[in-house]
């Protein structure tokens, strides 16, 4: 037992030593989402309790929790990672957060396209299969918003539009790897 409780000490002493290199180096480089309705990052930040209850709420299962891959400011806060579950805009994650740091928004097409800004979907052309000639398609008809968010061209070539409000279906759905449509995260759109 003596084993065991030395064994303990000594790896949180270490985690705890090298947690705050970690946590700045990585910080900057995940990719994720907030979930539709999410307030600004500072701000969400400063209102989410971190209750879990918008992840309870997920039909879709999409939305998980940070540890410290992401600081220890975003700690226990729910974010989306759209090539792994994207979000389908079912809305219930707004409806049932107490502080409003995820803002109820309709399940309607005019309130989500208003309301909701996760990020932007963005076509590599250079690895997407209908610009190779190659008729695709899939990213388009995962679209919740298709002619809205995005339409297609000949070949089924994706072209998304400023209206596209970032669910990640399209990247989740997109058969080549790597992904040739990605979401940029709102925070990182320019």
């Amino acid at each position: 037992m003596k084993r065991r409780s030395f064994l303990k000490s000594v790896t949180g002493s270490a985690l705890a030593t090298c947690l705050p290199v970690q946590v700045s180096a990585s910080a900057t480089s995940l990719r994720y989402l907030r979930p539709p309705g999410a307030l600004e990052e500072s701000e969400f930040l400063s209102r989410c309790i971190r209750c879990g209850q918008c992840g309870e709420a997920c039909p879709n299962r999409c939305i998980k929790y940070f540890g410290t891959e992401n600081g220890l400011t975003s700690l226990d806060t729910p974010y989306i990672i759209p090539r792994e579950k994207a979000c389908i805009l079912c809305m219930k994650c707004g409806e049932v957060c107490p502080t409003g740091a995820i803002k109820e928004i309709k399940h309607k097409a005019a309130d989500i396209l208003n309301k909701v800004d996760m990020g932007q979907a963005r076509v590599d052309e250079n690895i997407c299969l209908s610009y190779q000639g190659k008729t695709c398609g899939v990213c388009y008809r995962a679209c919740p918003l298709q002619d809205v968010a995005i339409r297609v061209g000949m070949l089924e070539q994706p072209h998304v539009s400023p209206a596209c409000v970032g669910c990640g279906l399209c990247e989740r759905s997109c058969i080549q790897i790597p992904q040739a449509i990605r979401i940029i995260p709102r925070k990182s759109v320019s």
